[in-house]
């Protein structure tokens, strides 16, 4: 299984394709969609779906594009299903001065298993930076999508709507760090990092 990360949009927020040989699940096209339309292209991929570990503007300013070229569906957590089409819950009118939406998503994650096409997955409920936070744990390959919960020596900001630092925390402690620590950490900004140097060296939370 390969992890493809592009950093896009106007905050280089990263976007992972995941991917075998033939299926890809596209997980939080933040921008530049034509970025990832001609990867996928170029690898000759067949998306199976749009997943979002939440849903801020800076994760979702591609996903219509991307949605519409491939015919494919969106999946977020209950818990932020209206902010897809709201541009103040998902803050693009507060830090953007214009509107970043899109319409609601088909499915909602539900904490558990999940396949789509080949690629099988975990979905984990870890709000704290946003209610609906969700991280993907592909165990098979020892990696986790983190969004903006777990970053390398960082973790995601509580001061937006939603936020609890409380919540992040716990996130963190109980369903992050119980992972083994060589599972590579994939976050929403910045490079990767592994469970076990953030138990270490995390200033904000570690060990």
């Amino acid at each position: 299984m390969n992890f493809k990360s592009m950093s896009l949009g106007p905050l280089g927020t990263n976007c992972y394709i995941v991917h075998n040989d033939n299926d890809a699940i596209v997980i939080d096209p933040s921008g530049d969609p034509e970025k990832i339309i001609t990867y996928l292209s170029d690898e000759k991929l067949t998306p199976k779906a749009i997943l979002l570990t939440h849903a801020h503007f800076d994760h979702i300013g591609g996903v219509s594009k991307v949605r519409n070229y491939y015919d494919i569906d969106v999946y977020i957590h209950e818990e932020e299903a209206t902010w897809l089409e709201n541009p103040k819950l998902n803050g693009s009118m507060l830090f953007t001065g214009s509107e970043i939406k899109t319409k609601g998503a088909e499915h909602y994650l539900i904490p558990g298993n999940l396949q789509l096409g080949a690629i099988k997955f975990e979905i984990i409920h870890t709000p704290g930076h946003s209610p609906g936070s969700v991280s993907f744990i592909f165990h098979e390959q020892g990696h986790v999508v983190s969004g903006d919960v777990l970053f390398n020596k960082g973790i995601g900001r509580t001061d937006l709507p939603g936020g609890d630092i409380r919540q992040l925390e716990q996130s963190i402690r109980n369903n992050l760090y119980t992972l083994q620590e060589s599972y590579i950490v994939c976050p929403g900004h910045g490079p990767a990092t592994t469970i076990g140097e953030e138990k270490q060296n995390n200033p904000f939370f570690s060990n």
